[in-house]
C-alpha cells in the first residue's frame, strides 16, 4: 500500500497542531518548526485568507487522516463503514481507528508514534492471541491479546519505548499492559471520550455526506 514518507513536522504544520506523528521528546529537543513557524509550509501567506465550509471539512478529515496514517480510499471505507453501523457516524469512525493494530500498540506504549507501530507490525513482530500478524489495519476486539514476538523484546527500540511509557504514565485507559510479559489486552472499546486529538467528526460526515 501507498504510504507518505516525507517530512511528518510538515503535515502537522499545515494542519496547525501536534498529530503525534513524532516523538515528542525528539520534536521538543529540535526545537520543531511546528513551534518556530506557526503557518503552513511553503511561502508564509501575504494575508490570511477566508476559509470556506468546504475548506474547513477538508482540513478535519485531512487532521484524522494524518494522525493515524490512513490514505484517502482507506479512510473512505472506514467512513462508509461507521455511517452503516448503528450508533453516531462520526463516533464509529474515531472507534474504527482507534482499533487499528497500529493504534493499539502506540496506545499500549509499545511504540513511541503510529508510524513506527506500524513499522513493527509490517515486520511481523506482533502476535496477537498468539497468531503473528503482520496487517497494520487489523481490527482489535475486546479480550484480544497483544504481543510482542520473543525474539524482538530485546529490542532498545521496545526497551527505550517501555521506560518512557512508564516514565509519562501514558497508556490508554481501555487496555491493560504488562510491561514485564511484553503483552497487552483490550478490555474495552474506545470511546470518544479517549480521543486525544481535537477534531470535529460530525464536520467529516457532513463533508462525506454531501
Amino acid at each position: 500500500m501507498a504510504r507518505y514518507r516525507g517530512p511528518v513536522v510538515k503535515l502537522m504544520r499545515r494542519e496547525g497542531l501536534n498529530l503525534f506523528l513524532k516523538n515528542s521528546h525528539t520534536l521538543h529537543k529540535e526545537k520543531s518548526s511546528l513551534e518556530k513557524r506557526k503557518y503552513p509550509p511553503g511561502l508564509p501567506p501575504k494575508k490570511k485568507g477566508k476559509i470556506t465550509e468546504y475548506g474547513a471539512q477538508l482540513r478535519e478529515k485531512q487532521k484524522v487522516k494524518r494522525a493515524y496514517g490512513v490514505l484517502e480510499k482507506q479512510f473512505r471505507r472506514y467512513f462508509e463503514e461507521a455511517a452503516h453501523t448503528p450508533g453516531i457516524p462520526g463516533e464509529n469512525l474515531l472507534q474504527f481507528l482507534e482499533r487499528r493494530l497500529d493504534n493499539v500498540l502506540y496506545r499500549m506504549g509499545f511504540a513511541v508514534t503510529r508510524r513506527q507501530a506500524r513499522n513493527f507490525v509490517a515486520h511481523r513482530h506482533i502476535l496477537v492471541n498468539g497468531h503473528r500478524v503482520d496487517i497494520c489495519s487489523y481490527r482489535v476486539n475486546v479480550g484480544d491479546k497483544i504481543e510482542i514476538r520473543e525474539k524482538f523484546q530485546k529490542s532498545p527500540f521496545i526497551e527505550e519505548n517501555i521506560k518512557l511509557a512508564q516514565a509519562i504514565n501514558r497508556t490508554a485507559s481501555w487496555v491493560s499492559v504488562d510491561y514485564t510479559k511484553f503483552s497487552g489486552e483490550v478490555t474495552s472499546l474506545p470511546t470518544r471520550e479517549h480521543i486525544d486529538i481535537p477534531v470535529k467528526e460530525q464536520v467529516i460526515v457532513e463533508l462525506y455526506s454531501k
